[in-house]
């Protein structure tokens, strides 16, 4: 993927999200930290739950999360914590940051025609600008994404969900922003469809210097699009690592047990598969020590007691794991010939 991957977009640091009712309070984010440099795309994954969605939301303070901080260096060379500017500067900055959401059904606004739509960031942020000149801009990024310019008077309605999704792309690139946080942008769709959508955005971040925050529950897409890889548990990151290295070398036991369960579309190979037993525990009462130790196949008397720290093992590849360098050598040996 283009662009220059040397230069740090976003740095988010003890990232935590806490929702709080009476007594009860559930940490659907518990200190996630990662960096994300300009030009690259950083796939996050995990089971349904996890705190996938609101990493996404609290990053684009769709949500304020509850500690940590969110740097983003901005187009003007400012580097700036989202969670401490006012919002005047957030309105500012907002422009350079934009979403892209799971369902193209209920995301679109069935009362508004589609050039209204994909116009109405620019009516948000530039009030003044011309009619003509505003619709022109929605023309060139209707054709860029994909959509025939006839239809783009019709409602949502008329479209069908490739199609929706390409609108609900164009909104979020007509202002060009810098990083798009792409939130299960392909679950809802067909799988033919999938990966059009997928080669589209890798198109686009090649003509415009995207960067993507591509969250995903499907290892085999995040794998296509992602240079680099974040896996969550429970809202904790717990492994983190280039995307080639993370697939063939999985330093987490339920890193492994997820690639386990990836479909290989080789007869001549058998995947292992590794389950999960028991359920994903409480996040208002979770486990003490490892939050993955009931599940996992490796656990120790420490894995109960002692929170295992995300620590860099060499190469960008970190993990929250006691077993992790024992683990790395002896290798996860998941397909087997059939």
């Amino acid at each position: 993927m283009s662009g220059e991957k040397n230069e740090r977009i976003l740095q988010v640091r003890g990232l935590t999200k806490r929702f709080t009712s009476k007594d009860v309070c559930v940490r659907a984010l518990t200190d996630v930290s990662f960096d994300v440099c300009r030009g690259e795309t950083i796939g996050i994954v995990g089971e349904s739950g996890c705190g996938k969605t609101t990493l996404g939301r609290c990053i684009v303070r769709a949500i304020e999360a509850s500690e940590g901080e969110v740097i983003y260096r901005a187009l003007d060379g400012q580097e700036e914590d989202f969670l401490k500017i006012d919002k005047e500067r957030m309105r500012q900055i907002r422009k350079e940051i934009q979403m892209i959401f799971q369902d193209p059904y209920s995301s679109l606004d069935p009362r508004m025609t589609v050039v209204d739509i994909i116009s109405e960031p620019i009516r948000a942020n530039y009030p003044k600008m011309p009619k003509r000149e505003r619709e022109q801009l929605v023309m060139d990024i209707a054709q860029k994404v994909g959509l025939n310019t006839t239809y783009l008077r019709r409602y949502p309605h008329a479209f069908s969900g490739g199609q929706r999704q390409r609108i609900g792309i164009a909104r979020a690139l007509i202002l060009k922003p810098q990083l798009i946080v792409c939130d299960e942008a392909v679950s809802a769709l067909d799988v033919s469809i999938q990966a059009q959508i997928i080669n589209l955005l890798k198109s686009l971040q090649r003509d415009m210097n995207l960067t993507y925050l591509f969250i995903s529950h499907d290892l085999s897409v995040v794998e296509h699009i992602s240079d680099k890889v974040g896996v969550m548990y429970l809202g904790r990151m717990v492994e983190f690592a280039p995307t080639e290295e993370l697939f063939s070398h999985p330093m987490h036991p339920y890193t492994e047990a997820l690639l386990s369960a990836v479909p290989v579309a080789d007869p001549d190979v058998r995947m292992d598969r590794i389950p999960l037993e028991g359920e994903i525990p409480n996040p208002a009462n979770p486990p003490s020590g490892c939050y993955f130790h009931e599940r996992c196949r490796y656990c120790q008397e420490r894995c109960k007691t002692e929170a295992p720290a995300l620590t860099d093992v060499g190469g960008g590849h970190t993990v929250a794991c006691h077993r992790a360098q024992e683990l790395r050598l002896s290798g996860f040996d998941y397909q087997k010939e059939a």
